[in-house]
């Protein structure tokens, strides 16, 4: 249990760490000044010079400190930047082997590929917020971070008279003597200290408004996103289907061809052979018995009889139990969301499981399932040794594909040792209870 000591010192190390923070994107400050000069100058280069390559390669430069800017906001000032630049032009061969920009035709591939990136930046209109950005920041994003570090700077340098060697002190806009120094110290270093966080936050946001994505981005982007999320699903149904195809043909429809050739084997030796005929009889009823449970396995992996009679919390319940590990559920779920929509998070939340125990080695888990503002939420935590990435084939890129296609989102924490946790949500409406214990 935490006492008034322990966050208080918790609260004095995030005012602290903030005003590191803060103290390094005022460093920044004078790079970003350098580079709008350097921008404003490759201008008037390309506009009286025509050096047309100069904008590309400033432009690039730009969006890469726009780019830090946005990593800034997001993990320092908790204020999230999403990218705004639009989706490059693919590159078109026409069959007479001209190359079409989206603007006009040419036959050098080199000089078509930069004209297309040419017009591709000159109009997309982040372009000129990032220019607006790299010109406005120094005044106004510079004030708000330095504004802090200035005020306990300040404060520290008057704490600091006594024991400096020339007595007296001097603020320069606040020229003070004697005590009144130390006195002002004790009042700007914690007013410092308090107003860092709120200014980190404050600059992010400030961030966000110039940098974030317009509404033309945003449609574009939204338009790519879907466009992949219905290719995902394309790919995903058909090898959905060839793995079922695949099982059918390998399992219950060979013990199915074997019953009937076993059978067709009997007639002939009811007459002269009967204890035969009725081991054959007898082999074939077993084979129907497994090619039956094959096809209850095969249609458990469709879509668990348990998942569409009781619902999400109860199929999740019921997966748990067949998982080597101890996991704890915890659902509350005041309705039953539609059955592609379970589904999902039912497959998501096994593939999840399945991930803690062959690449995290854990011993126990827990799933939280909840439904507030419109999201179905599912929540896995597991104790394992953590590392989890998507890009490794860990089995979190198809999570992400399966949740995709329903607008889903995931959101993964996964440190080296541990622990993992991943954060699914959908945007579905409950109806009303149907079967669920929960």
């Amino acid at each position: 249990m935490s006492t008034p000591q322990s966050r208080g010192a918790e609260a004095l190390r995030t005012a602290v760490r903030a005003l590191g923070r803060l103290a390094v994107l005022t460093l920044l400050v004078p790079v970003g000044a350098v580079l709008a000069v350097l921008y404003l100058v490759s201008f008037l280069l390309w506009g009286c010079l025509g050096m047309v390559p100069l904008f590309p390669a400033a432009t690039r430069v730009v969006r890469s400190l726009a780019g830090a800017a946005r990593w800034a906001s997001g993990h320092w000032s908790q204020v999230p930047v999403p990218v705004p630049y639009m989706p490059l032009p693919p590159l078109e061969r026409t069959l007479h082997g001209w190359f079409w920009t989206g603007h006009d035709y040419h036959k050098n591939r080199r000089f078509a590929s930069f004209a297309r990136t040419l017009r591709w930046l000159w109009n997309d209109p982040a372009t000129w917020r990032d220019a607006g950005w790299l010109l406005a920041d120094p005044l106004v994003g510079g004030a708000v971070a330095a504004a802090p570090p200035l005020l306990v700077g300040y404060g520290l340098y008057g704490l600091a008279q006594p024991v400096l060697p020339q007595p007296g002190l001097d603020y320069g806009l606040l020229p003070l003597s004697g005590l009144l120094g130390p006195l002002l110290g004790l009042v700007l270093v914690p007013a410092g200290l308090a107003l860092a966080r709120p200014a980190l936050h404050l600059h992010g946001r400030w961030t966000r408004s110039l940098l974030g994505p317009t509404e033309r981005s945003r449609l574009a982007q939204r338009v790519e996103q879907l466009t992949e999320i219905r290719l995902d699903a394309t790919e995903a149904q058909a090898a959905e289907l060839r793995r079922i195809e695949r099982d059918l043909h390998d399992g219950a429809q060979a013990r199915l061809v074997a019953v009937s050739l076993r059978l067709g084997a009997v007639v002939p030796l009811i007459d002269r052979d009967p204890e035969k005929a009725k081991q054959v009889v007898t082999d074939a009823q077993e084979n129907v018995t497994q090619a039956l449970q094959e096809l209850r396995d095969l249609v458990r992996g469709i879509h668990p009889p348990v998942l569409a009679e009781r619902g999400l919390a109860e199929g999740v319940r019921a997966l748990a139990l067949d998982v080597p590990l101890k996991v704890d559920v915890r659902a509350e779920l005041p309705g039953r969301a539609e059955a592609p929509v379970e589904s999902a998070v039912y497959f998501a939340v096994s593939e999840a499981l399945t991930n803690a125990v062959k690449h995290g080695d854990a011993r126990h888990a827990t799933v939280e399932l909840s439904h507030a503002a419109g999201l179905l939420r599912a929540e896995v935590t597991d104790d394992g040794r953590g590392g989890a990435d998507p890009a490794g084939g860990s089995g979190l890129r198809g999570i992400q594909r399966r949740l995709s296609v329903f607008d889903g989102t995931l959101t993964l924490t996964s440190p080296p040792g541990g622990p993992t946790r991943l954060i699914m949500e959908l945007p579905c409406a409950l109806s009303s209870p149907r079967t669920s214990s929960c």
